[in-house]
């Protein structure tokens, strides 16, 4: 999946959310999943994929980063389980 992406990771339901963007969404949750990415997401253990959006280009992918960035946290639980209610790990969906 090659085209620029926003994307959610959570440690579990409800817990810690992590926010980036990336453009092969594939190789970027994999080294989240194998804590070859330093940081936030490795200390904290962040590896569930639980939403993404695709975007036409990075700079479209870039402002909805921000934009979510600065939501409320409710507001972001809620975008989750609109689409992911259980969420389950979107990872295997996108292989």
């Amino acid at each position: 999946m090659k085209q620029p992406v926003t994307y959610i990771l959570a440690n579990h339901k409800c817990g810690t959310l992590y926010i980036g963007v990336t453009s092969d969404l594939v190789k970027r949750i994999w080294q989240h999943k194998n804590d070859l990415v330093e940081g936030f997401c490795k200390k904290y253990a962040v590896h569930i994929l639980v939403y993404f959006e695709q975007h036409g280009d990075m700079n479209a992918a870039i402002v909805r980063e921000k934009q979510l960035k600065k939501w409320k946290r409710d507001w972001k639980l809620q975008l989750i389980e609109k689409s992911n209610p259980n969420w389950i790990d979107l990872y295997h969906t996108i292989l």
